[in-house]
């Protein structure tokens, strides 16, 4: 939780920087090679961010973090050398010069560091996720693009990037050799190892296909619209993606508690957990969501000269309001990826299907109808919302089929926090600018979770929160 503020705190810099010096056409161009280069990642882990847990508590107790590390890294090859030879997938749009070719070395970084943060986290180490994707990742990119900014102004966002992916992979490799050490008596089996990625390809889909839901709407969007438009909704994006790291926070912890409950057949404690996890995550994104969205035309104006990003706030309200009924999806497909992975693979399809056929829909009747390119951008927001919403309610009733179980995380107490926080959204954003973000924002934030531990919290969420003897 800490962590996440953190990286909340950390995010912000980067994109007042890169908006204020690089320019929304500088940060177009970085989005773009950022949903290239991750999306190979993403591929490579082979599902194994989430699968791991699985192996560890199975056949790999041994040595299965480093057969996993194998794997992994062996994913990472192909795709790095494809994109190096072919760097045009990343830049479509601009010139590629000698420092292009080299972003793609960033993906084994990037896919060893989430498969080692994902063996820490079975053995309870949530720090080391904490330290190198909160603290040092965010940190860095933001200070490397404030240095790189008068001296490489064209691609001084992408070393930043580069250099942040580094950070981070030697964050997660430190505590992971101090935990699992070097492997000991290990003798790696090519079919063993192949046998792993195959079992792991339905759950590497839905977290390609999860992945992928949240940067089809800007892949989409930049077949349509000018690269500065891709930047003013890349930015909307970022802040509003803020709320969704939050899931992240919990997905190490989530991962074995749901694999040993399994092991045990107490399904309908895997319901009561995951339902307990996504009241917390729903909260406290929904928190979140208020305090940046109601001040939100003063917080896109920070970011560019002239107010140039305002333009992005009806974007920015629909993205965060996806991220808000994303919350049951999230939680049921914790325990479908390992109950029902086929069938959630299934409805992830069907989901980042209707998701980009309305996309691309609302797009071409938009245009040709003369509409901004800002309402374009916030068309692709909205039909994500909707794609999402549909999403946790077929997930969610899967889940409690299966698990014998209600899964709900919607408590009334939401709507009382909501309407607090309104309340006094509404006094700050008719107050100087400055006022409305520097105290607006904590006034609404604390207002919100004040309201939330009061009415909200039962007794078994209020004890997690304690120090206990």
């Amino acid at each position: 939780m800490a962590g996440f503020f953190v990286r909340l705190i950390a995010r912000i810099p980067f994109l007042i920087i890169g908006g204020q010096w690089y320019g929304a056409e500088a940060l177009g161009r970085l989005a773009y090679a950022i949903i290239v280069v991750e999306f190979a990642a993403q591929i490579a882990t082979l599902g194994l961010k989430r699968g791991l847990a699985l192996h560890l508590t199975g056949d790999g107790k041994e040595n299965g973090a480093w057969d996993g590390l194998v794997v992994v890294l062996l994913a990472t090859l192909p795709l790095t050398l494809l994109l190096m030879a072919v760097p045009h997938i990343m830049f479509p749009n601009s010139a590629i010069n000698g420092l292009d070719n080299l972003l793609p070395l960033v993906i084994p970084a990037l896919a060893a560091s989430d498969l080692m943060l994902a063996a820490l986290a079975y053995r309870f180490d949530v720090g080391a996720t904490v330290r190198a994707r909160a603290v040092i990742e965010p940190w860095t990119i933001s200070i490397g693009a404030f240095a790189f900014a008068w001296t490489m102004p064209r691609d001084g966002l992408l070393v930043a990037y580069a250099l942040s992916m580094a950070a981070a992979f030697l964050a997660s490799l430190v505590p992971f050799l101090k935990s699992y050490g070097l492997p000991k008596n290990w003798n790696p089996r090519p079919r063993a190892l192949w046998a792993l990625a195959r079992r792991n390809v339905p759950l590497a889909a839905a977290d390609a296909i999860e992945w992928g839901s949240r940067r089809l709407d800007l892949a989409i969007l930049g077949l349509f619209v000018s690269p500065a438009t891709v930047g003013i909704y890349w930015v909307a994006q970022q802040i509003a993606s803020l709320p969704q790291k939050l899931k992240t926070s919990f997905d190490p912890v989530l991962g074995p508690v749901i694999t040993r409950r399994l092991d045990e057949g107490d399904r309908p404690a895997v319901a009561r957990q995951i339902s307990q996890a996504g009241f917390w995550i729903l909260a406290a994104q929904l928190g979140v969501a208020l305090a940046l969205g109601i001040p939100a035309r003063g917080l896109l104006g920070l970011v560019g000269p002239d107010s140039s990003f305002v333009g992005g706030t009806a974007a920015l309200a629909f993205l965060l309001l996806a991220e808000a009924v994303a919350a049951l999806a999230v939680v049921s497909e914790a325990a479908l990826v390992y109950i029902a992975r086929h069938r959630n693979m299934l409805f992830s399809l069907g989901m980042i299907g209707f998701q980009g056929i309305v996309s691309v829909g609302l797009l071409f009747a938009m245009k040709t109808q003369g509409f901004a390119e800002t309402d374009l951008a916030a068309a692709v927001a909205a039909a994500l919302c909707v794609a999402l919403a549909l999403a946790s309610l077929a997930k969610s009733l899967l889940a409690r089929r299966l698990l014998g179980a209600p899964v709900s995380v919607w408590r009334w107490s939401l709507l009382i926090g909501a309407t607090a926080a309104i309340a006094v959204g509404q006094v700050f954003i008719r107050l100087p600018e400055w006022i409305e973000l520097l105290l607006g924002i904590p006034a609404i934030l604390a207002t919100y979770c004040w309201a939330i531990w009061t009415w909200g919290f039962r007794e078994e969420d209020r004890v997690l929160f304690r120090r206990l003897k």
